[in-house]
């Protein structure tokens, strides 16, 4: 074998191990403790995306004024959270005051690069269904056209 191909070869390991290659993100969610539903749902629906992305999710409780004085609302709705999204992830660590905040993070059940593998899987099902679709929407026009 000639050193250009084994170099070639070499270099085409190297880019498919790089894009197998997954880093974990931890994103972060911030709320206040005196959330609408509403903001709540779209709040979980974003770390339930996060997580089925195969990210860890940081979830912040900022507390104002006189509701630092009563840090076990803030805890039942970070548990509140927990359960809801129990599906997509797990507890990584469970809520702690810091400061003025009270912090939980959460865990996702699949691995990063997982969780890449089937966005990928989905996104060429995905192409190969709508290059069917357009095969067959072609196919009847070219046969109206001989008919005539």
């Amino acid at each position: 074998m000639d050193y250009g191909k084994y170099k070639y070869e070499a270099n085409l390991k190297a880019r498919e191990a790089r894009k197998n290659q997954a880093n974990t993100v931890q994103k972060e969610i911030r709320m206040g403790l005196k959330i609408d539903t509403h903001d709540y749902d779209t709040k979980r629906r974003n770390v339930e995306k996060f997580l089925d992305g195969g990210d860890k999710v940081k979830v912040i409780i900022r507390f104002r004024g006189r509701e630092q004085s009563r840090p076990e609302r803030g805890v039942k709705l970070l548990q509140r959270m927990a359960e809801d999204v129990a599906d997509y992830g797990f507890v990584e660590s469970h809520p702690r005051q810091d400061g003025r905040s009270m912090v939980m993070v959460f865990g996702p059940h699949k691995k990063k690069a997982q969780a890449m593998a089937e966005a990928r899987k989905r996104k060429t099902d995905a192409e190969k269904a709508a290059a069917r679709g357009k095969d067959e929407q072609s196919a009847p026009e070219a046969g109206a056209g001989a008919e005539s």
